[in-house]
């Protein structure tokens, strides 16, 4: 499984370029970027440039985030879909095969009614997304206090999140498979054996306080390795059942470490190195 780095709980890396060389740096494979970057990356050094920098690093884009908003009205959402097709371009154009969006696990809308809105315009993302040979994966999300954060509850399991990408019934939607939220939800590494791999589009790593799970913060996150969760098990099972795709790390923090970004990402390799050597992957 290939060691991947998000931006978020690393501090400020700057530029995309500079966040591929701190991360190469330090043994990630890597990055999850926005289509955003890529594009403005394009303009300002051209494709070739950039492609030839992620090349000499022994870099991938892992994955890139959708732009739409697919959550709210629908002007914003067909609004969103111009720079979606941008941002698939210049993705496919690095190879990137993965875009993420997060669902809330409740809603202030009425939640059949956002079911059948969110379904439409998610298989119209996705469609778009096919086109370039991307995958959209969907991030179910677990922590108690979001549960009730707004009015309606919506869905916040996996099995809930597989059936809603049945109904959306489109093959390139699979999971982001965060392993906060599996924690958060009792997941277990039975529920993981119980997946394909194809299944899952991209992989998020991290971990969590010694706390009663319901009293778990969704922006209180820990470094892989250096909190309670059983990422051994984890990611053992993700390599049964075949999965060698990104894992990346994303630990979302309620404010940035006093750390430099060299330090924290050096503080993030050494916990990967740490639960990777503990399940036996390279």
């Amino acid at each position: 499984m290939i060691k991947g780095l998000s931006r978020a709980g690393i501090g400020d890396v700057g530029d995309i370029e500079a966040f591929a060389e701190k991360a190469a740096k330090h043994g990630f494979e890597a990055i999850d970027v926005s289509g955003k970057e890529l594009r403005e990356w394009v303009e300002r050094r051209g494709l070739e440039a950039a492609q030839e920098t992620l090349r000499k690093h022994e870099l991938r884009i892992g994955s890139i985030g959708l732009p739409v908003e697919w959550r709210a009205d629908e002007a914003s959402f067909r609004e969103g879909l111009v720079e979606l097709a941008r941002d698939a371009e210049a993705a496919a154009a690095f190879g990137c095969t993965a875009c993420c969006t997060y669902i809330l696990p409740s809603t202030d809308q009425n939640a059949a009614h956002f079911m059948a809105l969110a379904t439409r315009r998610l298989r119209i993302c996705a469609e778009l997304l096919g086109a370039y040979g991307i995958s959209l994966g969907l991030e179910f999300v677990g922590p108690h206090h979001l549960r009730t954060r707004w009015a309606n509850p919506f869905i916040w399991t996996m099995e809930e999140t597989l059936d809603w990408i049945a109904a959306i019934d489109r093959r390139n939607v699979g999971l982001l498979f965060d392993a906060y939220h599996w924690y958060t939800t009792g997941g277990t590494k039975e529920d993981i054996l119980s997946l394909r791999a194809e299944q899952i589009v991209h992989v998020h790593l991290n971990d969590a306080k010694p706390l009663p799970v319901s009293e778990v913060l969704d922006n209180d996150r820990l470094y892989p390795g250096e909190g309670v969760m059983d990422l051994q098990g984890f990611l053992q099972s993700l390599n049964v059942i075949g999965y060698k795709g990104v894992v990346a790390q994303e630990i979302l923090l309620q404010q940035s470490p006093p750390d430099s970004s060299d330090t924290l990402i050096a503080r993030s390799a050494e916990g990967f190195r740490h639960v990777y050597r503990a399940a036996g992957l390279q």
